[in-house]
């Protein structure tokens, strides 16, 4: 039977490319997006497949209605994917706490109410899968990134609890971690920054990094979106999969760094019971 998807962020970058990956294997695409008129072409080209759904992720009231809408009209969601974001570059210093509560928004409470939303059909149903977009700051981070590293560790931790409740279930839960990929998260139209005090030059470097960074990403996002269809398709699909040269070794270095300091304090931290 071919799968219902619904997919946030499906205007551009990952979701989009998803999204096509998707209805190549015939199976149907809800996008869900700020401006659905952007998706005109891809329904367009497949009206009988693809359905513009608008919703803003950062409004947690409209997720119960955007599911039971799309579960109203195609009977259940296979797939959701929790993709809309964007990047933020910014000191913790400098980060304000509005900055950083609008990115947790998008991060962290839409995906968590969208979930929310569609675990009792898939719980009903005993079958589905969540696909969490997160980045390899999910697993690591850097002068530069605390707030959107903050918020996909958030999700991150989030989701991992998640994938042993829901298990029993039948429900698969996917944590993805891109790398440098060629999507508008540089866009610097797009791209969140807060204000730059001139104190941290490692902040500066990661801004020029951003700023010179868009359109010049090494990472394919249709290759990306086959990869994230066949490990949802595995028989053991992966509770995270890194994604690009870039991230496999980003996170394979930080694990790394993070056994070697654990070993280097593995005595004295295990020893810190009560003497009996």
């Amino acid at each position: 039977m071919n799968k219902v998807w619904l997919i946030t962020g499906a205007s551009s970058g990952f979701g989009r490319a998803i999204a096509e990956a998707a209805l190549a294997d015939g199976d149907v695409v809800v996008g869900a997006a700020r401006r659905p008129e952007a998706l005109d072409d891809l329904v367009a080209a497949h009206p009988d497949q693809v359905e513009a759904l608008r919703l803003d992720v950062a409004d947690t009231g409209a997720a119960e209605a955007a599911v039971r809408d799309v579960v109203a009209r195609h009977g259940r969601i296979d797939v959701l994917v929790n993709n809309a974001g964007r990047t933020h570059v910014g000191a913790f210093e400098e980060t304000t706490e509005d900055e950083l509560r609008a990115l947790f928004d998008v991060h962290v409470f839409g995906p968590a109410a969208l979930t929310r939303a569609v675990l009792p059909h898939m719980r009903e149903r005993r079958a589905g899968a969540i696909v969490q977009m997160s980045s390899v700051g999910g697993q690591g981070s850097f002068a530069g990134f605390s707030a959107y590293s903050g918020t996909k560790f958030a999700l991150e931790g989030m989701s991992e609890a998640l994938a042993d409740e829901v298990q029993e279930f039948g429900i698969k839960v996917l944590i993805v971690e891109p790398g440098a990929f060629r999507t508008a998260l540089f866009d610097t139209s797009r791209a969140g920054a807060s204000a730059d005090s001139g104190v941290y030059a490692k902040v500066s470097e990661t801004r020029g990094f951003v700023a010179g960074g868009d359109g010049a990403q090494p990472g394919d996002p249709a290759k990306a979106a086959a990869v994230i269809l066949a490990a949802l398709n595995a028989e053991r699909t992966p509770l995270r999969l890194p994604l690009g040269e870039d991230s496999v070794t980003t996170i394979l270095g930080h694990l790394d760094q993070v056994r070697d300091e654990v070993l280097a304090w593995e005595k004295r931290t295990r020893a810190t019971a009560f003497d009996d």
